[in-house]
């Protein structure tokens, strides 16, 4: 942990490093009034941002204006990746730099013995330009991300199964996860995304985890009859992901962390879903059954906590009768850790967790997110051998209050 931090600092410094130095560079030939204020602003806003990354758990996010929390935290996040684009960029002309000094110095080795020296190689003005670019699209694009945070896409596939049982052949899931009710400042917008939810007429939906922040209390009553309004012919399952159980927040006792995971229960209730908390039920349609199974939040990556109980989940499930298990577990890392290796049965699993980092490419062609670093499955359909994984890209926002590139995702699964 301590050599991560140390090369993480070290880049940062080395980001902030160039990037003044570019600012520098660029303001040079202007008068000294406007090259004084652009670098006094421009050293404000990056003391601004790093106090903002540096103290986020201490600072009320929910008492500031919307808009002015929203504009904020873009601005700062598009200024910390816009450096990292800098910085590699400045590398790519400093190793440039040194390898022509170096093949320079070698052809006129005979001038330089004479005395004459070899000058510095100047900074490519193409390479300065592209950083400075770079930099500026970071930034903008991370403003025009919060105009995506309401954006829902839906998703369709088709899943074949190959013991799914005939009266469950089109069978359609709707899969949403990761609400985040606490980020949420437009009920309209999330109201219309639930809208949207029912459109797809699905025999089922469910959600995978993380209602909320950290407080039940972020389901208000407008909320509460938004969500409600989830309905399908054999109902609304869901089950608990990391932050629902107040884990990331400082509570005045024990007991109530305890009273808050009972009140966020009681909501699911409330909203008519059924919550599954290692357990499962039996779906039947005619003469055919399959299992549904939910599990509470088990992770296996940064430390997150193991909540889950596949073993108590099972107990009682009749295998022999049942042809194809389905597990909600809101962390995808579980499908490797856990299910693949001991739980071969479970033909489908479906997560959430990862947002796709609410940034990043995902195309037909190409899906990338930073997010992939740290979890191999982090968006979308994954298959090895007769089992399935979906990772829902998530329903709200965290952190970053909007969406660049990784839209907010409404799944539709059609089993056949």
């Amino acid at each position: 942990m301590g050599l991560r931090l140390i090369i993480i600092l070290s880049v940062i410094a080395l980001a902030e490093y160039y990037s003044f130095i570019l600012v520098r560079s660029m303001v040079k030939t202007l008068p000294s009034a406007w090259r004084l204020s652009i670098t006094g602003v421009y050293i404000a806003l990056t003391v601004l941002c790093w106090v903002g990354f540096i103290f986020f758990r201490q600072i009320n996010w929910a008492s500031m204006p919307h808009l002015l929390r929203n504009v904020y935290i873009a601005l700062a996040m598009g200024m910390v990746v816009g450096k990292i684009l800098i910085l590699l960029v400045m590398l790519i002309d400093d190793l440039r730099r040194i390898i022509t000094w170096f093949v320079t110095s070698m052809a006129y080795s005979a001038t330089r013995e004479s005395g004459a020296s070899v000058g510095p190689i100047d900074r490519s003005v193409f390479l300065k330009r592209t950083a400075i670019v770079l930099g500026g699209l970071s930034v903008m694009g991370f403003l025009y991300g919060i105009t995506n945070r309401y954006n829902y896409r839906v998703r369709k596939i088709k899943l074949k199964l190959a013991n799914l049982p005939e009266a469950f052949r089109g069978f359609k899931i709707v899969l949403i996860s990761d609400i985040h009710t606490g980020s949420f400042d437009n009920h309209g917008a999330v109201a219309h995304g639930i809208e949207r939810v029912m459109d797809q007429k699905a025999d089922i939906i469910l959600f995978t985890g993380d209602l909320v922040n950290n407080h039940a209390h972020e389901v208000d009553e407008k909320y509460q009859s938004i969500f409600s309004t989830l309905k399908a012919p054999m109902g609304v399952y869901s089950t608990l992901g990391n932050h629902d159980y107040g884990d990331y927040v400082q509570w005045p006792t024990p007991q109530d962390k305890i009273d808050n995971l009972q009140k966020l229960k009681d909501t699911h209730a409330a909203m008519g879903w059924r919550l599954l908390m290692n357990e499962h039920v039996i779906l039947e349609k005619g003469n055919d059954k399959i299992a549904l199974i939910g599990i509470e939040n088990w992770g296996a990556k940064a430390n997150f906590p193991k909540y889950g109980d596949m073993k108590k989940a099972y107990h009682g499930l009749p295998e022999k009768n049942i042809p194809v298990k389905i597990l909600l577990s809101h962390d995808p890392s579980h499908w490797e850790a856990q299910v693949r290796t001991e739980y071969k049965d479970v033909d489908l699993t479906l997560s959430g967790h990862t947002h796709g980092m609410q940034f990043g490419v995902d195309i037909k062609f190409l899906k990338w997110s930073p997010v992939q670093y740290m979890y191999k499955q982090w968006a979308g359909i994954y298959q090895e051998g007769d089992q399935y994984l979906y990772v829902n890209r998530g329903f709200g926002f965290l952190g970053y209050p909007g969406r660049l590139g990784v839209l907010p995702e409404i799944t539709v699964i059609e089993l056949v």
